[in-house]
């Protein structure tokens, strides 16, 4: 095998080995998310070696997600880390083979305790797997090493099973996405889930605004004063009637040489697109670029203008996304 094929081959068969759990999620998946929702205190997972580097992603995952969970290590908990568990728990066992030394010395420790223990394990007939309130089968039928030895296959396996485990306590528990951002608040997905777009507006009196029978001249003025490349064009009582880009005088020109006589009106934009205060900033960005453009006018609930947000302002502040033309 040369290196590409080999690469395609580990893959197909995770994948195979994946697609082929779909298959065992029943009756024994549904009694292991009863318990883990009833659980008034937290999901303790637990696994050695690789199975245990997996535990804690699972475990991340979950807390994550609105399930609130521990990783223990075996070993540790033999020496005192036991301790962290409380009988209002509930405990998931991680084991390839369902044989693992240091967990099987735990179970008597957690039926002491009172916790339930759902075990995901790969041999149905292990001390684990009869030790175990449930039983979740995550066996596979070979691993990609191709000496069927380095965990591979079987980690990808219990990852997705775990995945499918945190998901369906999030569907169950109507975790939202304003929950969510409540545990992302740092980075990037924090800030496509919590900021706002008026805190990267330009208000006040830096909105560029003229009167529908501002002059052209007076509406490059303002669009030069402001810097936003735009001018909002409002009505008497102060609504939006429209707007003004450094790209319609562009076209302007293109079509005609004599402006003099022009006001703002005869050349604005009719219903500029616009959004509401309190709207989050990666909506105004989407609307962005769904439209084409580079700016968006905030208005409140009588439609006058209060803020304009820039796209330059959100891709710097990190919220990426392709250029507006």
């Amino acid at each position: 095998m040369n290196d590409i094929t080999t690469a395609k081959e580990v893959i197909r068969m995770e994948a195979d080995a994946v697609a082929s759990l779909e298959s065992r999620i029943g009756a024994d998946f549904q009694k292991a998310i009863d318990i883990l929702f009833a659980c008034a205190g937290r999901v303790i997972v637990t696994g050695m070696g690789k199975s245990g580097i997996i535990a804690r992603k699972i475990v991340a995952t979950m807390n994550s997600t609105g399930t609130p969970a521990i990783f223990l290590h075996p070993s540790d908990a033999v020496h005192g880390d036991l301790g962290m568990v409380r009988g209002d728990d509930a405990v998931i066992c991680i084991s390839k083979s369902g044989d693992t030394q240091e967990l099987r010395q735990l179970m008597p420790m957690f039926k002491r305790i009172g916790v339930p223990v759902i075990a995901m394990v790969g041999n149905l007939s292990s001390p684990l797997a009869r030790m175990s309130d449930i039983v979740l089968d995550i066996s596979v039928k070979e691993e990609a090493c191709p000496h069927n030895l380095a965990p591979t296959t079987s980690t990808t396996v219990t990852l997705a099973m775990g995945d499918a485990i945190a998901v369906t306590l999030l569907e169950r528990k109507q975790f939202t996405a304003d929950d969510f951002a409540l545990f992302h608040p740092g980075g990037n997905l924090g800030k496509r889930l919590l900021l706002k777009v008026e805190e990267l507006a330009i208000t006040g009196d830096q909105v560029p605004v003229i009167g529908p029978a501002a002059s052209l001249k007076d509406a490059i003025l303002e669009i030069t004063a402001k810097r936003l490349g735009a001018t909002c064009v409002t009505s008497g009582d102060g609504t939006l009637a429209g707007i003004i880009t450094d790209g319609d005088l562009r076209r302007l020109l293109q079509k005609t040489s004599d402006v003099s006589g022009l006001t703002a009106e005869q050349v604005m934009t009719k219903d500029p697109k616009t959004i509401r205060a309190g709207m989050l900033a990666s909506a105004a960005l989407q609307e962005m670029e769904a439209h084409s453009i580079t700016q968006l006018i905030i208005v409140d609930d009588r439609k006058r203008p209060v803020g304009v947000v820039h796209l330059h302002d959100l891709v710097r502040a990190g919220l990426g996304g392709d250029s507006a033309t």
